[in-house]
């Protein structure tokens, strides 16, 4: 529109009459509100550049992906807007670029950031294809793809934890085994020592004692490791979830009471019960709860409250530990990955399993440098299977 019809206009302009050119104005304006009403309807974020990367336009969708506000963002550069955009590299290209970036705020999500260069003729040439092309900005296409890669991430992470269920019954096999011989061995061998002189057996029996530790650990790491990952029978009941909560910080109170943690609850009274395996849940609440304990330093504040929707219970657990790093927020359920010196880097593999099997979802809010919130959605027994509108006739 801009360089057609305006440049039309231009052309004409001391041949029009003023009641004409108000008429192009009038044309002009209904038209822009009407692209604008567009644009603002769309799922996409659009954002349109000048040649210097300054914003010129951007629409709804695109100020909501990144937390920004349209009048406020018009007429400053784009990569100011978006920290960490190399747009410098973007316009060196001198053609259509595809990138997927990470944002996090205002919430994290991935996008798909695709740039395009605007170019108009120039002049045109007698010659079809001989105009020389001027670049008059840039067109930027934001498309939310955060529920595909998701849905990505979760069928390698499938794939992934079913190698390592096939693995998982050759090492209890091939180590196990092993570890339960090399443990009697040196029981037998502690036996012998014991009739040995008291000068000659203590450093022995030392070292022997120092040896059925490690293979304990050895044998510790192996249940947990199966643990994490092998699929368990849920034994379903009717279960309070607060009841659960409760009974989980009662058990750690001493824990509590030797970090000198404070935890505060805030539990709906009005929650339903639930059909679950307590004796799984329980330990998913353990896990977290430790996990928590581990992350602050003494007089920290647990937070854990109790709530509903119209399709999950959630159990929220909010600690004041400080966070972690963002850069290592996609590594948190890996197996082995963990940020404290002596962790095992299982423990939230096993909560994601548990309620995973119980047909709930996980989410985490990290706030570096003030704590990490975790939280539990275990589905309404009723919303497991849900009819759907019948069809007009």
């Amino acid at each position: 529109m801009n360089s057609g019809f305006l440049d039309k206009l231009l052309e004409r302009l001391g041949r029009v009459r003023p009641e004409e050119i108000r008429d192009y104005v009038h044309r002009l304006a209904d038209e822009k509100g009407f692209f604008e009403t567009i644009f603002d309807a769309l799922h996409e974020g659009v954002i349109v550049t000048d040649p210097a990367g300054h914003i010129t336009y951007l629409n709804r969708t695109a100020c909501g992906f990144f937390g920004i506000e349209r009048d406020a963002a018009k007429g400053r550069p784009l990569a100011s807007q978006l920290r960490g955009l190399d747009w410098n590299a973007i316009a060196a290209a001198e053609k259509s670029v595809s990138r997927d970036m990470e944002v996090f705020y205002p919430q994290n999500r991935f996008l798909n950031f695709y740039v395009t260069p605007l170019r108009v003729e120039k002049s045109p040439g007698k010659k079809r294809g001989a105009a020389e092309q001027e670049l008059i900005g840039y067109a930027v296409i934001l498309r939310d793809i955060t529920e595909s890669r998701k849905s990505t991430e979760e069928t390698i992470q499938s794939e992934r934890m079913n190698a390592l269920t096939m693995l998982a019954a050759g090492v209890a096999h091939e180590v196990g085994n092993p570890l339960n011989s090399l443990n009697i061995q040196l029981q037998l061998l502690a036996r012998k020592l014991r009739k040995l002189p008291e000068s000659q057996r203590k450093d022995l029996l030392g070292s022997v004692d120092i040896a059925k530790e490690e293979i304990s650990r050895l044998d510790t790491i192996i249940r947990q490791f199966l643990g994490a990952i092998r699929p368990a029978r849920l034994e379903r009941r009717l279960e309070n979830v607060n009841q659960l909560v409760e009974e989980s910080v009662r058990f750690l109170n001493a824990e509590t009471t030797d970090r000198s943690i404070i935890i505060e609850t805030e539990l709906r009274s009005d929650l339903p019960l639930l059909e679950l395996d307590r004796t799984q849940i329980k330990q998913a609440f353990f896990n977290v709860i430790r996990n928590a304990f581990q992350a602050m330093k003494a007089g920290g504040i647990l937070r854990i409250r109790t709530d509903m929707d119209d399709r999950f219970v959630s159990i929220t657990f909010a600690d004041s530990g400080g966070g972690i790093p963002e850069a290592e927020m996609s590594k948190i359920f890996e197996p082995y990955f963990t940020t404290k010196a002596a962790g095992s880097g299982l423990g939230l593999l096993i909560v994601r399993r548990i309620v995973r099997e119980h047909g709930g979802e996980i989410e985490l809010l990290n706030d570096a440098g003030k704590g990490l919130s975790l939280t539990m959605k275990l589905p309404l027994d009723d919303q497991r299977v849900r009819m759907l509108p019948a069809p007009a006739a």
